[in-house]
């Protein structure tokens, strides 16, 4: 698994060929001191291997915006690009940024991809980056799914463990994910495979029970001791219920302080059937984002917090994000997963 300098090398070789580098472009290998220092080395020999005209921007990072651990996804809102006018130019320009930092859920990278910009963001450790190494069949799936998802009007899901939730759709776009970046302004996440959107404004009612098993962000922990039960009401969480784990989530939430932290922000479906349940309690929790869990084939992943990103007025620090397994989603009553399980033709791996 991506043991030699020449296979890490060949690996970021194919992914920058996914993106469509040509020889000539400008290509940008952004970075800070939590990045990967063999992702870093192989993504900028590849580029330039590739005829691009590639450097790397590496930036001191902000000081903390909170207490916390070292999860890119605990405390949003400033970001090394953060009041730095001369570093954003220079991603503006560029055809391809590599941002190894991890710039999700900020205005900087909204204004890049607005420039026309590529973006893929990867933060993953090599092994993990070669086993869920992007295909064009991920495309074909999620652009498939992202297709349903931008017609839709409702989203319905619930569970055998007692989920019962209704949202309504189409106030926001949606945010197709399958590994790479091949067309101007458009980001991804490699390694990724997943269709998400967020509800519109206020609509999100029912109930959400995250069963053993589930998993928490930014914790990077499995449900182990019971079921934590969300109560949702007019797009927000209204009470948390459960054992200690939804004790631990609620405190957490609690100490952002900010009412709009208990917003529910963007939901979807896992399409990456490379992607191992098992994977987050196998390795360094800081060594990986757990995209594993995340883009998990046929998952159901909520989130709380901003919706910014879409255009939204929800800029909240705080950010969960809860896949959960063994869940049907529904489109205006039209079955994407049941039990689960993709039944969707066309989002079925080939």
């Amino acid at each position: 698994m991506a043991s030699t300098d020449e296979h890490r090398l060949n690996l970021w070789r194919d992914v920058l060929g996914l993106c469509r580098v040509q020889p000539g472009e400008g290509v940008v290998v952004l970075t800070s001191e939590t990045n990967h220092p063999l992702n870093a080395d192989a993504a900028l020999r590849a580029a330039l291997s590739l005829g691009a005209q590639a450097f790397r921007v590496e930036l001191p990072l902000p000081a903390p915006h909170r207490p916390g651990g070292g999860d890119r996804t605990l405390a949003l809102g400033a970001t090394p690009l953060t009041g730095n006018a001369l570093a954003l130019g220079v991603l503006k320009q560029a055809d391809l940024v590599l941002d190894l930092m991890g710039l999700l859920h900020s205005p900087e990278q909204l204004e890049i991809l607005a420039a026309g910009t590529r973006m893929l963001m990867v933060v993953e450790p090599p092994e993990v980056l070669e086993r869920l190494k992007p295909e064009v069949d991920d495309k074909r799936r999620v652009l498939a799914a992202d297709a349903r998802l931008r017609t839709a009007r409702a989203m319905h899901v619930t569970s055998a463990a007692g989920t019962d939730l209704h949202m309504a759709l189409g106030q926001f776009n949606t945010l197709p994910e399958y590994g790479y970046a091949d067309e101007p302004g458009h980001w991804d996440h490699w390694p990724s495979g997943f269709v998400s959107t967020w509800p519109d404004e206020g609509t999100a009612h029912g109930r959400v029970v995250i069963d053993v098993g589930d998993m928490l962000f930014p914790f990077k922990r499995y449900v182990e001791t019971a079921p934590i039960v969300l109560q949702v009401e007019r797009g927000r969480i209204l009470a948390i219920e459960g054992g200690f784990e939804a004790a631990y989530l609620r405190r957490h939430i609690e100490s952002y302080r900010d009412p709009d932290a208990w917003a529910i922000a963007h939901v979807g479906w896992g399409l990456q059937n490379r992607a191992r349940w098992s994977d987050l309690g196998l390795r360094d929790k800081s060594q990986s984002l757990g995209m594993d869990a995340r883009a998990g084939y046929g998952n159901f992943l909520l989130s709380t917090g901003p919706n910014a990103e879409a255009g939204g007025a929800n800029h909240s620090a705080c950010h969960v994000d809860i896949p959960m397994w063994n869940c049907s989603v529904f489109l205006d009553d039209e079955a994407m997963v049941v039990d689960g399980d993709v039944v969707c033709a066309d989002q079925r791996v080939s």
